[in-house]
């Protein structure tokens, strides 16, 4: 299928139906690791022409993309980033941990938006956002692009760090996701600070399963809530 560049479309709809003058775009990295922290980056791109070959950050190279990431973070108007820790996602799920991070993000911006356009099909933001979900949006919308290529490659970056200390993990390759290499090293060491330990990947290592913490489910959030609270995961 030929490359078909992200627009302003769906920032362009915002602006004339609801009057937002500043339109953030939001997407996430590291929702399906094992290990590290899930990543949002919140970008605000106004409407002039994007850098070429912009896209989804997983549709680049990896020399494209850091090459990109690095054009983007002077081209962009104003960027945030914001992390939930791997504590944090199994203490509180992991749509309560994407809201923490992108609330982080938002509020790491020099201005407010008005509006937010968000990655996927799932408002896991939420009031007091405006939020217009839009599916493949890190493909379409060019301010969700940008944030897209900036929170991977920031991610990627610091988690090759973290992989100084832990070097049987193979974190500057995998990122945290999951890799032969990175099932071997757990297999063999356990967990590390670093690894969420809600996860299902546990199940699979005997040895370490008395690490295993209870995964947060809307039902047992809900009770914890007396009723009145439910998270999806």
């Amino acid at each position: 299928m030929p490359y078909q560049p992200p627009t302003h479309s769906v920032e362009r709809s915002l602006r004339a139906t609801t009057g937002a003058k500043i339109v953030a775009g939001v997407d996430e990295v590291g929702r399906g690791a094992w290990a590290g922290p899930v990543t949002v980056c919140a970008a605000v791109t106004g409407l002039r022409r994007p850098p070429q070959g912009l896209t989804d950050s997983k549709l680049l190279t990896l020399k494209r993309r850091t090459a990109l990431a690095e054009e983007l973070e002077s081209w962009v108007t104003a960027y945030g980033l914001g992390h939930s820790s791997p504590q944090e996602i199994d203490e509180l799920g992991m749509t309560a941990a994407l809201r923490l991070a992108a609330t982080r993000a938002l509020e790491a911006l020099p201005v407010r938006p008005d509006a937010v356009i968000l990655d996927g099909k799932h408002d896991y933001l939420g009031a007091p956002w405006k939020v217009r979900t839009v599916i493949k949006g890190d493909q379409s919308c060019v301010v969700v692009s940008a944030a897209s290529v900036i929170a991977k490659v920031r991610r990627d970056a610091m988690m090759a760090e973290l992989g100084i200390d832990h070097v049987d993990f193979g974190f500057g390759d995998n990122a945290g996701y999951p890799s032969p290499v990175h099932r071997a090293a757990l297999e063999a060491l356990g967990p590390t600070p670093h690894h969420r330990l809600s996860w299902s990947y546990l199940d699979g290592l005997p040895r370490w399963q008395h690490l295993k913490r209870a995964r947060i489910t809307p039902d047992n959030v809900a009770l914890e809530a007396g009723g009145q609270l439910g998270f999806d995961f």
